[in-house]
Parts: C-alpha cells; sequence; structure tokens
C-alpha cells in the first residue's frame, strides 16, 4: 500500500481545510493577511462628540480583550468621533488598527485614529504571574506622525536596554527630550492615566507639568462605578483647577462591549496564572471598562463640565492616517565584519546552541 502525499505541507493543507488566514493574527507576519471584512454597521443619528483616549486592545497581551478591528466596530456602532488604542509598551495592534478604521472610513463613517501607548515605568521582572502587576504608567498620545516615530523610538530604546523580554527600562528625561517640539508645543500628549498613572497625586502631576509642559498634560478622570471614583475624580479635578490644566474623561477601556467582560476577567486570570476563584478579589468590581456613547459619557460625568468635549480638542492635535508613517528602522551597531542581518543570525545561532 503507498501514500499520496499532497504536493504541500501538511501544515498549509490544515491551514486551507481549516480556512484560517496564513501567517495568523499578526499585523507583521505575513503578507497573505486576508482582507479585513465586516458587517454593515449604521451610527445612531444624534450623537454627543466623544473621543476615547485610553483604550486597550487584546495587543496588550492578557490585558486588553478586544481585537483592534472589534473596537473600531463598537466605536463605529456608538457614534465616536474618534478613537485611540494605547497597548502597553508598543504599537502592535496599529496596523490591525488602522486598516479596520479606514474600511469603516471608506464607507463615509469617519471614525478618527490616534495612536499612543501606556508605558510601564519602574519594572523589576516581567510581570506575568502577578495578580497585580508592578510598577507605574505613563500614558502617551503621539501628536501626528512625527510624534508616532518619536513614541516608537521611545520604546525600542527602552524594550532594547531592558535584559528580558516584557521589561522594557524608560528614563523619563529621555523621555521628555524626545517629546519636546519646537516653540515648547511638544509632539506627545501626556494623561494621568489609570490608577497606576504617576500623575495622579501632587507630586506626581507635578513632575509630569516640569517634564513635559503644562500644554502637553491633561488631567484624565475615569468612572467605573467603583467606590472611590468619585472621590478620587474630585481630587484630581481640584488639582488640574489649582494648576490650571485641563480635565478629560475617558473611559479606560479593556474590551468593547459589556458582553465581553467574562472574556476580561479570563484573560486577566491566565496572566496571573491564578484560577478566576482565585483572582476573584483582584478582579475590578463592576466591569465596566468598555467603550461608552459620547451621550453615557455626558451623563457619567455631569459633575466635570469640559471633560467629555476636551477629548475632541486632543483628538484634533493627535489624529492622523497612519499609512502617512513611513516606517523608521532603528540602526544598530553591529561588530566589525558584520552586517545586521548575519550578526542577528549568529545571535539566534548562538542562542539556539
Amino acid at each position: 500500500m503507498g501514500w499520496n502525499n499532497p504536493d504541500i505541507s501538511w501544515r498549509e493543507l490544515e491551514r486551507k481545510l481549516s480556512g484560517r488566514p496564513d501567517g495568523g493574527d499578526g499585523p507583521a507576519f505575513s503578507r497573505k493577511r486576508e482582507k479585513y471584512v465586516h458587517e454593515p454597521i449604521r451610527p445612531p443619528e444624534d450623537v454627543v462628540p466623544y473621543a476615547e483616549l485610553h483604550c486597550h486592545s487584546s495587543y496588550s497581551f492578557l490585558d486588553g480583550a478586544s481585537e483592534p478591528s472589534a473596537l473600531v466596530e463598537e466605536a463605529v456602532r456608538l457614534g465616536l468621533n474618534a478613537l485611540a488604542i494605547t497597548d502597553h509598551d508598543g504599537f502592535y495592534g496599529a496596523v490591525r488598527f488602522a486598516e479596520a478604521a479606514k474600511e469603516h472610513q471608506d464607507q463615509g463613517f469617519g471614525l478618527r485614529t490616534i495612536y499612543g501607548a501606556e508605558l510601564s515605568l519602574g519594572l523589576s521582572a516581567p510581570q506575568n504571574g502577578v495578580a497585580d502587576p508592578e510598577g507605574s504608567h505613563l500614558l502617551v498620545l503621539a501628536r501626528g506622525v512625527e510624534g508616532y516615530h518619536r513614541l516608537a523610538g521611545a520604546i525600542t530604546e527602552a524594550q532594547l536596554r531592558g535584559d528580558e523580554k516584557g521589561k522594557p527600562v524608560y528614563d523619563l528625561d529621555e523621555l521628555a527630550q524626545r517629546a519636546d517640539g519646537p516653540k515648547g508645543d511638544g509632539y506627545w500628549q501626556v494623561l494621568t492615566g489609570c490608577r497606576k498613572g504617576i500623575g495622579r497625586t501632587p507630586a506626581g502631576l507635578d513632575l509630569l507639568v516640569d517634564l513635559f509642559g503644562r500644554d502637553n498634560v491633561a488631567v484624565e478622570l475615569i468612572d467605573h462605578g467603583h467606590p472611590g471614583d468619585d472621590v478620587t475624580n474630585d481630587v484630581l479635578a481640584g488639582l488640574a483647577v489649582e494648576r490650571g490644566l485641563p480635565i478629560v474623561a475617558t473611559n479606560n477601556v479593556h474590551f468593547a462591549t459589556p458582553s465581553d467582560r467574562r472574556l476580561a476577567q479570563a484573560v486577566a486570570a491566565v496572566r496571573a496564572r491564578r484560577s478566576l476563584a482565585d483572582l476573584d478579589g483582584w478582579l475590578p468590581a463592576s466591569g465596566q471598562a468598555f467603550l461608552r456613547s459620547g451621550h453615557e459619557m455626558q451623563l457619567r460625568f455631569a459633575r466635570y463640565p469640559g471633560a467629555v468635549a476636551h477629548s475632541l480638542v486632543i483628538a484634533a492635535e493627535c489624529a492622523f492616517d497612519l499609512r502617512k508613517a513611513s516606517p523608521r528602522l532603528p540602526k544598530q551597531d553591529v561588530p566589525a565584519g558584520y552586517t545586521p542581518m548575519s550578526w542577528l543570525r549568529k545571535l539566534v545561532s548562538d542562542g539556539a546552541d
């Protein structure tokens, strides 16, 4: 009895039979990735203008629960003016995000795209396996193409400076130098961030202003229905008034819709390497970190006039089309006699041995 092996590999045959796109879900893994397709979405006709400026996708590995395309679809359905993707320490989901948004833009639904990142400061080690990750955060939005390139360069340097994957090492003074634009206008918009944000104390807020300039810092208000949210927001709004800074409302999004809450909890448990029961005390009690419409945000932040409207001011300064950002690959110093590729090949070979 003989065997009739196909002319393609078994892996390729399995892929074709299963209908999976080549290259998985990585945005730069394969040039054969299938085109983004979606069901028709009609946004509401009467909306309160709002831009969500703090949003994690599934490319914030084991922290965000929704694909960039799912976030875009929900943002369009809600009638949002703009959406920022602010994954941890990278632009991993940027291409998926841009592709999905462009498809909806081509159909006349003008969701503008903003690119940023939540930088992890003060890590002693990678944080998988930890119920409550250590360190503090700095939320940065790129102002246009040049801001994007500068932020990408800062993240690249920090990742290379770390001695292991998942442990970037940032220097705040270096970040401030990269953000500094002509006439002090700044290439980055800095928000005070989530509960781990370094700008959520008086001293931390003053530090951000000293580093990045008063015109480049906004005080972020978040309301997930937790018992202390009102008090915290009152304190932050008071600090903003004292220092002459604007306030802006976000929802610190980690999943697209309320129905994704259970998935987000499961993802958090995997990250912490604990069961859902063991992690229960560490999980948010309300599970409200999903995209909301401008109308919902206006009701939720009615006590803070201007907080929702200021999201549009920041969006106007930061939004741009990712296709305008030509890649700037980092230049690496390699030993004499090597090209970057041959040196990489040697490092990989040595590591394999």
